[in-house]
Formats: structure tokens, C-alpha cells, sequence
């Protein structure tokens, strides 16, 4: 994957869908930028914006759409439920391929300081670009809102980071930042006011609430508000009342989703709700997710029902959708809303999206590839499906519930192993492709010739190294598969066993491809000890799959009708 870099701007409009649109457009009009999500809220009266791009390619798009905003949008005629600070509320810089989060903290900085030299606005910087501490808390930048601003600017205590230390009525303020992902995360109730809401956000929210002695509120001896911590870490949390729906909503932001997922800050609000006699219809997302908030979602509520997991990442996701509510409110579209997704080229999975008719066809075409490394990695993945179904039957059949867990975990690596065996059906042929192009490199001059000796010579070690991963996964499954052959359900041992010979024939075909290029090698040492453990893959696969069919044949043995 590129360098990409993602910017996740807040607008504070959500109504006017033309001024939306005038600021979005400034922000596609940057060559090499991709507007993933518009995602308005009409009740927060603010709109969140997704892109990516090159680095370079996002600062100045999101500068264009700082600087379009400030032009568009009057704060002093602004009203929302959300807190806000400026026109441009908050424009986070989030490291997403092959840049580290140092470099995403200087650009943050970079823009920042631009923002306040020409366009005049007063910038404070948050997150990992955050000067001082107690600045890195977004919460805390937004102080006293658009409305506290003027007051703020004339203590010298909040300073600006960069830009003016005068309120401009207009624009407000802006917060320019770094951070990792962060999943701005919703939960519907069937309430008729914000206060319950409020109730379970301050009770939930890592930042806790205010300790109390009756009425009163409890300070420490400096004079600063004591809270009692909430039961959610890396999260934080306001209540809402949202009229267009009539419904209340606990508002969060889940700053880690390793530490605190979606389905955990579900799952505790429904609890708190339940508590206070109301019920959580439902959830939204706003922007856009990780695929694997809602595959960890979906695994999560399988093993509640103490079913497999071992099922495919549509399926998780499904389960998530459903079990989440997150069509409450409006459609929940996975293919707009995961981030992987919408980065994802149109060529990403070129040959694994066709039909099974179609991929043959393809195969059975003049082309030189597919070919025999794509079938080789596509064998190895049906024979890993196999085992993983296997798994999964096992888990809810007789004498299995007992040991559903035992076999979703063995559902699951199938499922793993096979989406990586998907995913090298296309790179078999890209990296094919990659050899080509390097065959046709020019090579008149003698410097032409160097280069394009060393480019062959990377592009044929990778076309090693490719098939060499079809070895090692297709290999990896045959435990799984002689699991499910000794142990599976009967009736589907037989799968099983025809797992095992999937898995055979994708790693000797795979290793069939690592010997034909080796020939094409300049560096012996590199092919002879990928040669020698090759033939160390074959030899052991072999034994394994000889040894699977005699489980198989031994477990039919008098059932099978002659």
C-alpha cells in the first residue's frame, strides 16, 4: 500500500447541503486526494468529512477546505447539539500506511501554523501534536465552546498555538491534531429527554463524574473538581435529545477500540440503560470504522451464543450490523462505511471477485495468467474453507456444544488462513505481471542494463516469495484439517479429507512455481535455501495428507456402499 495519509475534518453545518458540497469540493480538487465519506448530522448541525491521500496531497486539501469553510460558514448564526468551537471545529491527521504518527504530528503542526498565518484563525494543536499536556485532550481545547471564545482569548493562559490571540466572531477557533482511528460511536435509547443519557454517558466515560456530598460537588484541596472514574477506558461521552428522530442518544468517542470496542460500550450502555427502565434501540457510526471493529463485534456476539466464529468476514459483519442496530436510524452500508473498503483500488481483489464460471474462464483464456500460482492459492483456499466448515458443524452438533469454543477456534484459523490464501490468488498474478514489465524495461545503455538487471532480479525473487506464502498456508491448515478429520462431526469427515487433498495440490503446485523461477535467479544462495525448504514443505505435506486420508478412509470404513 502507498503512503496514505487520512484526514477526518469537522464542519460545523449539517443541514445545508450546498455548503457541504462547496467545501468537499475543494477538497477532491487536490490531484491524488479520495473523498471517502460525507456523513452530515442535522441535529448536531455538523458534518464529518473522510479523505486520503499522499501526505502532501492531504494537508493541502484539508487547508483548501479550512480555508472554504471559514468563507462559508458564520459561527455567530451556528447552533447545534454538539460542542464546537469554530466553523472548522476539528481537523484530526491520521496515519494510515507507511507513515509514522511523529510525521503525521509535524504535518498537523505544519497546517496549523499556516491556517494561523493566512487565513487568521486562532489554532490550538491536540492529540500527538499537542505542545502542552493538558492540550492533548480535545475536550479541554474545547473549553467554554464558540460562545466562551472571545473571553478566553484575552487570558493569556490560552494563547493560541498558532494564529491570532483575538476572536474572529465569524470562523471561531479551529483544534489541528494527530491521532490514531477513532470511532465516533452513537447508541440510540427510548427516551424523551437528554438527562438519562447524560446519566449513562457520565457514568460511562473514562473522565467518570463529578464526586458529590449531597448537592454539593467534592473538590481536592487545590480546588479542582474531583470525579469518580467511569467504567469505560479510552472513551468519552456526552448525552443528547434528538428531536428528528425523537430519540435520546449517548454520544461517544472511542479513542481505542483494542481497549474499549464497539460492542463493549454497547453492550454497557445497554446494560445502564436497562437499569433505568429504558431499552437501547439501536446505534450509528459516524464516518467511517475499521473493518475490525464490527468483525471483532461479530465474533463477540457468536460466542454470547456460544456458536462458532468461524465464519466469513461478510457474515461477522452482517452479525455486527444486525446485533448493533446500526440500521436504527438510516442504512448502514458496509462497503461506504469500513475504511478498508474504501481504500481498497477497484483492482484490489481483481480475480477473487469473479465468479467461479468467470475466474475458469479467465484461466482457461490466452493470457498467461491466472495460472497456475492463482489456482495453486485458490486450491489452498477452498481446502482451508473445508476445514473451517468442518469446525464450524462440529460446534453445534451432538456431543460438540460442549466444546463450541474448542472448535470455533479452529473454525477460525480456517477462516483466517483462507482469506490469506484469497488474497494471493491476485498477488500471484501481479507479481507475475511485476516480471514482465521488467523484462520490457529498455536496456540500450549501459546504465539501462544495470537497472533493469536489478529490477528483474526483485521482480523474480518476489515471484518466489509469493507462491512460497501459498506453501506455508496451505500447509498451516493441514493441523486443522487432521484435527477435523480425527475429531469433526462424521458425516462431514469426508470434507475433511478433501480438504487435505486441496491443501497437497496447492503446495506442491506452489512449489512447482518457486522452482521455475529459480532458474531466473542471480543469487543462488536466495534460490537454493527457498529450494531446500520447499522440498522440506512437500515431503512433510505429503506425509500429513497421506496420513489424513487414512483417518478418513478408517472413520467411513463400512459405511460407504459398493
Amino acid at each position: 500500500m502507498p503512503v496514505l495519509l487520512e484526514c477526518v475534518p469537522n464542519f460545523s453545518e449539517g443541514n445545508d447541503t450546498e455548503v457541504i458540497r462547496r467545501i468537499t469540493d475543494r477538497i477532491e480538487a487536490v490531484e491524488g486526494i479520495r473523498l471517502l465519506d460525507v456523513d452530515p448530522g442535522r441535529a448536531a448541525n455538523r458534518t464529518v468529512v473522510t479523505f486520503v491521500g499522499p501526505p502532501d496531497a492531504v494537508v493541502e486539501a484539508a487547508f483548501a477546505a479550512i480555508e472554504k469553510a471559514a468563507e462559508l460558514i458564520d459561527m455567530r448564526r451556528h447552533s447545534g447539539k454538539h460542542p464546537r468551537i469554530g466553523a472548522t471545529d476539528v481537523c484530526p491527521l491520521v496515519p494510515v500506511s507507511d507513515i509514522s504518527m511523529e510525521e503525521a504530528a509535524a504535518l498537523a503542526r505544519s497546517l496549523a501554523e499556516r491556517v494561523g498565518r493566512e487565513l487568521q484563525i486562532p489554532v490550538y494543536c491536540y492529540e500527538n501534536a499537542a505542545f502542552t499536556e493538558e492540550r492533548r485532550d480535545l475536550a479541554f481545547c474545547r473549553t467554554g465552546e464558540y460562545e466562551g471564545l472571545a473571553e478566553r482569548l484575552r487570558d493569556p493562559r490560552w494563547k493560541p498555538d498558532f494564529g491570532p490571540a483575538r476572536f474572529n466572531a465569524r470562523t471561531g477557533a479551529t483544534v489541528i491534531g494527530a491521532r490514531d482511528f477513532l470511532v465516533a460511536y452513537n447508541v440510540n435509547l427510548n427516551a424523551t429527554s437528554a438527562h438519562p443519557a447524560s446519566v449513562i454517558a457520565a457514568e460511562i466515560r473514562e473522565k467518570g463524574r463529578p464526586s458529590k456530598e449531597g448537592i454539593n460537588v467534592v473538590p481536592d484541596t487545590e480546588g479542582t473538581l474531583l470525579c469518580i472514574p467511569g467504567t469505560l477506558k479510552a472513551c468519552k461521552a456526552i448525552g443528547w435529545y434528538i428531536r428528528e428522530y425523537g430519540i435520546a442518544q449517548v454520544s461517544m468517542n472511542l479513542t481505542d477500540i483494542s481497549v474499549t470496542p464497539i460492542h463493549r460500550a454497547f453492550e454497557e450502555v445497554c446494560r445502564r440503560a436497562e437499569a433505568l427502565g429504558l431499552r437501547v434501540t439501536g446505534s450509528e457510526i459516524v464516518g467511517l470504522v475499521p473493518r475490525r471493529a464490527l468483525t471483532e463485534a461479530g465474533r463477540y456476539f457468536l460466542h454470547k451464543q456460544h456458536r462458532s466464529a468461524g465464519v466469513s468476514e461478510e457474515e461477522l459483519i452482517r452479525l455486527a450490523i444486525r446485533s448493533l442496530g446500526l440500521n436504527d436510524l438510516k442504512p448502514f452500508v458496509s462497503k461506504e462505511k469500513l475504511i478498508e473498503y474504501r481504500i481498497a483500488g477497484p483492482g484490489e481483489r481483481a480475480l477473487t471477485n469473479l465468479t467461479s464460471w468467470a475466474f475458469a474462464n479467465e484461466v482457461a483464456s490466452e493470457s498467461p495468467a491466472p495460472g497456475g500460482g492463482s489456482v495453486a492459492a485458490l486450491v489452498g483456499a477452498l481446502g482451508s474453507a473445508l476445514g473451517s466448515m468442518v469446525a464450524a458443524i462440529s460446534s453445534q452438533k451432538a456431543g460438540g456444544e460442549g466444546r463450541w469454543r474448542e472448535f470455533s477456534d479452529w473454525a477460525e484459523k480456517g477462516q483466517q488462513l483462507k482469506e490469506a490464501l484469497l488474497v494471493l490468488v491476485d498477488e500471484d498474478t501481479r507479481a507475475f505481471k511485476r516480471v514482465m514489465d521488467t523484462l520490457a524495461m529498455p536496456k540500450k545503455t549501459d546504465e539501462e542494463k544495470t537497472g533493469r538487471a536489478m529490477a528483474v532480479e526483485g521482480a523474480t525473487r518476489y515471484a518466489m516469495e509469493v507462491p512460497l506464502q501459498v506453501m506455508e498456508k496451505s500447509l498451516a491448515a493441514m493441523d486443522l484439517l487432521r484435527a477435523m478429520a480425527e475429531e469433526g462431526n462424521p458425516a462431514s469427515v469426508t470434507d475433511a479429507g478433501v480438504g487435505a487433498l486441496c491443501a497437497r495440490t496447492a503446495v506442491i503446485g506452489a512449489f512447482m512455481n518457486i522452482r521455475i523461477n529459480a532458474a531466473a535467479i542471480r543469487d543462488k544462495v536466495f534460490a537454493v535455501k527457498l529450494l531446500e525448504r520447499g522440498t522440506g514443505m512437500v515431503n512433510l505435506c505429503e506425509q500429513q495428507e497421506e496420513e489424513i486420508r487414512r483417518i478418513v478412509g478408517k472413520r467411513i470404513e463400512g459405511k460407504a456402499v459398493l
